[in-house]
């Protein structure tokens, strides 16, 4: 016990920051994307004014990133889950609403073809950020082990071998959960990065099926109706 307390404070600097941390830039960039994709669905398409998700994500960030400077990470892992919740369900009901429209013909081929597009990169980037913020406990929980050893998605480089040795200290970034989300919308499975957990599994069903609805379904009937 006496070891494992004194690994962790030997990964910590003077004023108790870790030494390695993982930017969480990416994540938030990523989710003001998603803000930013949906001011191309039609008004119809949308819960509200199309500017309104991208204000609340902006609202939301501010203290997100307040807490993470100053070490707060209950709150900050709290107010992350906040965040990309409402990103994904404003997400979810703007699909639902794009396939309740589709029957009637309401919204013109180009802007059927334009949300179609929107949703499709707006799911890639949302479950690329639940992987991110759930894989291993977080973020922080993966900073504090060093080396990313336990996980719900067995990565290449944690097989890999140098000497005849596993690769020691290292740890998945944003990037490598927006390869396996991108991997999941197109091909509809994971490719590289094989499924460990229940969790994984479902949140990557969900990711999947609503690839499958956006591009198969409403993306075909937009070009058919050209």
């Amino acid at each position: 016990m006496r070891s494992q307390q004194a690994e962790q404070r030997s990964e910590l600097t003077k004023n108790g920051r870790l030494k390695h941390r993982e930017p969480r830039w990416p994540a938030m960039v990523a989710l003001l994307a998603v803000g930013v994709l949906r001011l191309a669905l039609p008004e119809p398409l949308s819960a509200g004014p199309s500017w309104l998700l991208i204000v609340v994500v902006a609202i939301l960030i501010l203290p997100t990133v307040w807490t993470d400077r100053r070490d707060f990470y209950q709150p900050h892992r709290i107010l992350g889950y906040i965040l990309t919740s409402v990103v994904t369900v404003d997400m979810i009901w703007s699909l639902c609403l794009l396939v309740y429209e589709l029957p009637a013909h309401a919204i013109a081929p180009q802007a059927l073809l334009r949300a179609s597009a929107a949703l499709w990169i707006s799911n890639i980037l949302v479950f690329a950020s639940w992987y991110w913020r759930l894989d291993a406990g977080g973020p922080h929980a993966r900073e504090l082990r060093g080396a990313h050893t336990d996980g719900a998605f067995l990565f290449p480089q944690m097989t890999e071998t140098a000497a005849g040795q596993q690769r020691q200290g290292w740890t998945p970034g944003f990037v490598d959960y927006l390869f396996l989300a991108f991997n999941t919308s197109t091909a509809f499975s994971p490719t590289d990065c094989p499924v460990l957990t229940r969790w994984a599994k479902v949140l990557m069903m969900v990711q999947s099926l609503i690839s499958l609805a956006t591009v198969a379904l409403l993306a075909a009937r937009a070009v058919n109706i050209l």
